[in-house]
């Protein structure tokens, strides 16, 4: 599709670190970066991150020494990673202040200010959201699974951040960072798409189908799958444009173009708030208001849009 030059990455890819996978079992290794005071720290709290609010926001890096006495034996912290923002060759960890108030956690950031991924996702640097959604993604799932899914028991962290390990011997599971993957996909005729909208959503946005996998299924099963669900139609020709990571709260985007092959468009109203056919013209021509927008400018479902209606992709 898109011959010899690689796709672009979506917003939150991109983290501008190196995993280092071999070393997250090095204790040592660890223990001296946690005391290291180039080591930069990405504070998450209820689901925010701090933020530096000048000429031009930036994400902002905890050290050690400025969150020492809000760290707790219930503070989750992980590794992600090593890399050269802010400093050459800093370690960098996520970890979870939600146990402090917002006033104490301020307090040490005076300059910065708490906002949600959403909000900031386009207007701080993408590799800084990238790595904002990273350490977002990984906390996440640790409040999520503080205890062994086989027996109940209390699971610990383990390898870095990037296992839980089931405290009960006689069990003893291994659990590692889950991430539901979800298929979002335009279906078009060629000259029109299918866009629709739920009620849940900000007034007046539609965007393009989408949905969960489901065990035994293979992306392209999925695509059709929720295509004839949700509208009637059939489809063929499902190809792959783009993935993003989608930290709200745990999945993976995986995104496909389909042409409609057939059925009775029948928009499933159990699932749909409404759903229809837009031309080219149509969605060009729209003004954005509070009966019509398009999603957000960061999602991978605006860049599907806007790809197909400039033609920059081979259907």
């Amino acid at each position: 599709m898109y011959g010899s030059a690689p796709p672009r990455g979506n917003p939150f890819s991109g983290v501008p670190l190196d995993r280092i996978h071999h070393l997250r079992d090095d204790q040592a290794w660890l223990d001296a970066r946690l005391s290291d005071p180039a080591t930069r720290f990405v504070a998450v709290t209820k689901s925010r991150n701090l933020i530096l609010n000048g000429s031009e926001m930036r994400a902002f890096f905890h050290t050690r020494e400025t969150i020492a006495d809000l760290v707790t034996e219930r503070s989750t912290v992980a590794l992600l990673g090593l890399g050269e923002e802010p400093a050459a060759e800093a370690a960098h960890f996520a970890i979870d202040l939600s146990d402090a108030s917002d006033e104490e956690l301020m307090a040490r950031s005076p300059s910065a200010e708490l906002m949600d991924l959403r909000q900031l996702v386009q207007v701080i640097p993408s590799h800084e959201a990238a790595l904002l959604a990273y350490a977002r993604g990984l906390l996440y799932w640790h409040s999520r699974h503080l205890f062994c899914a086989v027996c109940g028991a209390l699971s610990v962290s383990r390898s870095a951040g990037h296992l839980r390990v089931c405290t009960n011997e006689a069990c003893g599971a291994s659990h590692f960072p889950r991430t539901d993957t979800a298929v979002i996909m335009l279906v078009h005729d060629g000259d029109r798409c299918v866009m629709s909208r739920q009620s849940h959503w900000p007034l007046g946005m539609h965007s393009t189908l989408a949905g969960f996998l489901e065990p035994g299924e293979s992306l392209e099963e999925a695509v059709a799958r929720e295509v004839h669900e949700e509208t009637g139609l059939r489809v063929a020709d499902v190809r792959y444009h783009s993935s993003q990571p989608w930290p709200f709260p745990a999945s993976i985007m995986v995104g496909f173009y389909a042409r409609a092959a057939g059925g009775d468009f029948r928009p499933n109203l159990d699932e749909l708030e409404s759903a229809g056919w837009y031309s080219r013209e149509q969605l060009k021509a729209a003004r954005e208001g509070e009966t019509f927008h398009l999603p957000n400018a960061y999602s991978i479902a605006r860049r599907l849009i806007e790809d197909w209606l400039e033609g920059r992709v081979q259907l």
